[in-house]
């Protein structure tokens, strides 16, 4: 009986423990996803931990015991944020021979997801210009990857400093929201004129 007591004792607990992992596990989460939905609609800049507690149903207690510091939150936010719905992959387009069909598709995918995030997208860059951890957080996260992108779109064209240029623009979420959301282009057409832009500063190398 001892035994099967024992035995008992270290199953509940068990479970127990499990219960509470994933509570913990269920507050984190929704921690996060509130201070994600928040990024977007207000801005990081504006966004309080009493309103990342308010919007996740917490304490702001209970906010700070997951994430002691802003960097920790910010860092969260940003990796759910692109585990969601991550950049383009280079790779793909770098079996593409032809530097124009690769811009082509880079681009392509590119103002696709830029339609898919416009709205965190445009409240990130936004903040970046005035608050610190914003812009901290950005150049750790989003920088690398569009650095990543603009090499592999750059192959083929030359690497002088107008050709990286007029590729950065073309990669620019600014130059697709004036294209596409302010000018009513369609993403198709957006893409064209960029393309046929590069096209004709490599043709001027």
């Amino acid at each position: 009986m001892d035994a099967l007591y024992c035995v008992m004792k270290i199953m509940t607990r068990s479970y127990t423990l499990k219960q509470r992992a994933e509570s913990q596990a269920d507050t984190r989460r929704r921690i996060v996803e509130a201070t994600v939905e928040l990024h977007s609609t207000l801005g990081p800049a504006r966004t309080s931990i009493s309103a990342v507690a308010e919007r996740a149903g917490v304490q702001r207690h209970t906010v700070y015991a997951h994430f002691p510091t802003e960097k920790d939150l910010f860092a969260a936010c940003s990796g759910m944020a692109m585990e969601r719905d991550p950049l383009p992959d280079e790779t793909a387009w770098q079996a593409i021979s032809d530097p124009e069909q690769r811009l082509q598709r880079g681009l392509s995918e590119l103002y696709a997801w830029y339609a898919r995030n416009a709205e965190m997208t445009a409240s990130v860059l936004r903040d970046a210009e005035v608050h610190a951890m914003t812009r901290e957080t950005a150049r750790r996260t989003m920088a690398p990857r569009m650095h990543a992108l603009q090499q592999a779109l750059v192959q083929g064209f030359g690497k002088t400093r107008d050709l990286r240029a007029a590729v950065g623009l073309a990669m620019s979420f600014h130059t697709w929201r004036s294209l596409v959301q302010d000018n009513g282009m369609n993403a198709q057409a957006a893409v064209d004129l960029m393309v046929r832009a590069v096209r004709c500063v490599a043709e001027k190398r």
